[in-house]
């Protein structure tokens, strides 16, 4: 087949489908015909698509999978989760921390099922749990891919694709973890199928859409629906079937999404307290609680009961509050490389296709996936309450679909001036902002931030001026505004792929000097929220400089804590998980089959790294922030009588250390055992009680 210009080729043929399986009653030679595709692509594609697609999957991969080890147990309270759920099947259904199922982690457990089987059939490592992370990566990007190419040519796919690709969130997220790997893969399926469903108006598109955004919100709550208003809308307008029809799917379709969302919400409800975990994250033991407060309503309000969160409508602990939150010094690096790109475009093309008719794909496509990034970028901009940069993963795979449809609905229509001029103005856009970006981070890749806006402003100018110039420089033009576009963010993912991350706030690409200082605009106040932060503890641990109080010297003190330097290594804090030594190891090992949990201690991520080195249960007292009031003291006396805990670890510490449920705990072990130092760390043996 002779090979056509990379942004010319015309769009696919509908309703055919990449790889799309033969019909029932098919020739024989139809099963044939269809593995064929898988490898060469459509008939109507030029012979460099479907190369080019398996590079595009396979430099994701090589991004994703290369050195993945090298991060450890990265987000340790997670991978102790993974722990508990690969050796106990009641602590993979409740997403428990620990395999004793004391208290589960605060999210749901969608996620951790994943890793867990993993960890099941490879044994608990950090290959096996970072793994599949990496594989929803690659496979984000190729449904990503897929769905572009359903309406729009493969140049726009590919663009898209690589977008995802290249952006260092991504790459960040796909290399840990944390839930929003799964979340926006599902997701970016669910968005596939609902663009299958407004071609045709099938309602079991429509309900399989459905049934994915359900399992997104058993990933990570409420965070899944916010696709929802985009997906519903858009089918309602653009689907070619009646409107009661429509109305009627979509009620289908809602009653659907309830039912995947809602089955395991209704068994862990129904199932007595005293048959399962503590719900982590809840401050009344119901996973209703943790679904509307802790990871609902209070993300968006600041009103977090149990939580380190918001102040305010101002702004919150992890930032101001805004729309420019997104380009920030603490979101930016991460996310915003080409969400410009993406918002000139989205305004182009949906200004391109205003008189079209009703069911219009064009139209259709951008509506959809610029309502889903529309609805998510405004959420995270204005929550007042917990938000971390890395959550903008989810907004990836809508910023590369419309950077790559938009720009490809402009260069087919070069030869008209305003056309050409929105293209120019996007490239030149593009690069300065990606030259800003660099700036902010002075000693990394010298001389690059001028070079890309020196060669995106070339680019632009050329653009401008096309019909003046010849075949070959227009071809070296596309090729230097794509690099213009794409060299900033793939420098940056670069360095995330070779930097091992851990704890349980990391962050993409190279420090921020603005947001290290002295937490800056949207950073971490006295953390830092650029490249420090997610590399550890600043030397010295938190200490007075640190988080608000001054956890070990500040306003309150933990039995057998630090004292006035903040946290030891051996402890760890309630953001990064303990390192114990050989010989505090070697204690917890001992008769560790006698108890139901081999110690205790304030905090999860505290207890993480103690339960990841022994492999045998740690009770988190009060959960990921040591604020949960789980469990009471009057409940912990009573484990400690029964024998089932053997020893305190008195160098945890999170929030909730100072006051409640943690702190009776606390203050109740000092009095009563006596307290031995091993390697560093304060350890009480709950079997010998003082006097």
């Amino acid at each position: 087949m002779a090979s056509r210009p990379f942004f010319d080729d015309p769009p696919p043929a509908l309703p055919a489908a990449v790889g799309a399986p033969p019909r029932a009653g098919g020739s024989s030679a139809a099963p044939v015909r269809w593995a064929r595709s898988l490898v060469r692509g459509r008939e109507e594609d030029a012979a460099w698509v479907r190369p080019s697609l398996i590079g595009l999957l396979g430099v994701a991969a090589f991004l994703y999978l290369w050195d993945l080890g090298a991060s450890g147990w990265a987000n340790a309270f997670y991978s102790a989760a993974v722990q508990a759920g690969s050796t106990s099947w009641k602590a993979f259904f409740f997403g428990s921390f620990d395999s004793s199922n004391f208290i589960t982690v605060d999210k749901s457990p969608a996620a951790l099922w994943v890793m867990d089987l993993s960890a099941r059939l490879f044994g608990v490592n950090a290959w096996s749990i970072l793994a599949p992370q990496a594989l929803e990566g690659v496979a984000t990007v190729g449904f990503t891919y897929l769905t572009v190419r359903r309406w729009f040519p493969p140049g726009a796919a590919l663009i898209a694709g690589a977008t995802v690709a290249l952006t260092p969130v991504a790459a960040l997220m796909f290399r840990f973890d944390n839930p929003d790997a799964l979340l926006v893969l599902l997701l970016t399926i669910a968005t596939y199928a609902t663009v299958r469903a407004i071609e045709a108006g099938k309602t079991k598109w429509l309900v399989l859409a459905a049934t994915l955004v359900g399992f997104a919100f058993l990933t990570k709550m409420l965070q899944a629906f916010l696709v929802v208003p985009a997906f519903g809308l858009v089918y309602l307008l653009a689907a070619p079937v009646s409107l009661r029809r429509r109305i009627a799917q979509l009620g289908i379709a809602l009653a659907t999404m309830v039912v995947a969302s809602g089955w395991w919400v209704a068994i862990v409800q129904l199932t007595p307290a005293a048959d399962r975990p503590y719900i982590g994250g809840s401050q009344d033991n119901s996973l209703l609680n943790l679904i509307f407060g802790y990871n609902g309503l209070g993300r968006l309000t600041g009103n977090e009961s149990g939580s380190v969160g918001g102040t305010g409508t101002n702004g919150s602990m992890w930032g101001p509050t805004g729309l420019d939150r997104l380009f920030n010094v603490s979101f930016g690096g991460q996310i915003s490389w080409l969400l410009p790109a993406a918002l000139i475009l989205l305004i182009a093309g949906l200004g391109f296709t205003l008189t079209r008719g009703r069911t219009d794909r064009t139209r259709a496509a951008f509506l959809l996936w610029g309502g889903s990034l529309a609805v998510t970028a405004l959420v995270f901009s204005l929550a007042a309450g917990i938000i971390h940069p890395y959550y903008t993963v989810a907004l990836a795979p809508a910023i590369g679909a419309l950077v790559g449809m938009g720009s490809v609905l402009l260069w087919r229509r070069r030869s008209r001036t305003w056309a050409r001029l929105v293209l120019a103005g996007t490239v030149a856009t593009t690069s300065v902002w990606s030259a800003v970006l660099l700036e902010r981070s002075p000693g990394f890749a010298p001389g690059l931030a001028a070079a890309v806006a020196t060669l995106g402003i070339g680019a632009a100018i050329a653009i401008v001026g096309m019909p003046l110039l010849h075949r070959a420089v227009v071809a070296a033009v596309v090729a230097v505004g794509l690099a213009a576009a794409f060299a900033g963010p793939a420098a940056y993912t670069v360095d995330t792929v070779l930097t091992a991350h851990s704890g349980a706030i990391p962050s993409a690409g190279p420090s921020v000097t603005a947001a290290i200082s002295g937490g800056g605009p949207g950073g971490f106040p006295g953390l830092g929220g650029g490249r420090g932060f997610p590399r550890g503890l600043p030397p010295g641990g938190f200490g007075r400089g640190g988080f608000p109080g001054g956890f070990g010297g500040g306003a309150f003190r933990i039995p057998g804590g630090t004292g006035g330097g903040g946290f030891g290594r051996g402890g760890g804090s309630f953001l990064n998980a303990s390192a114990p030594g050989a010989a505090l190891v070697k204690l917890l090992e001992t008769n560790a089959a006698g108890y139901t949990w081999v110690a205790a201690t304030i905090d999860a991520n505290s207890a993480a790294g103690y339960q990841l080195a022994t492999d045998d249960p740690i009770m988190a007292i009060g959960g990921f922030n040591g604020t949960d009031p789980a469990p009471s003291l009057a409940q912990f006396e009573q484990y400690v009588a029964q024998g089932r805990v053997h020893y305190f670890i008195g160098s945890g510490g999170g929030p909730g250390i100072g006051t409640g449920t943690s702190a009776q705990i606390a203050q109740w072990v000092e009095q009563h055992f006596i307290a031995t130092t091993v390697d560093g760390v304060t350890v009480y043996d709950l079997t010998q009680a003082t006097g």
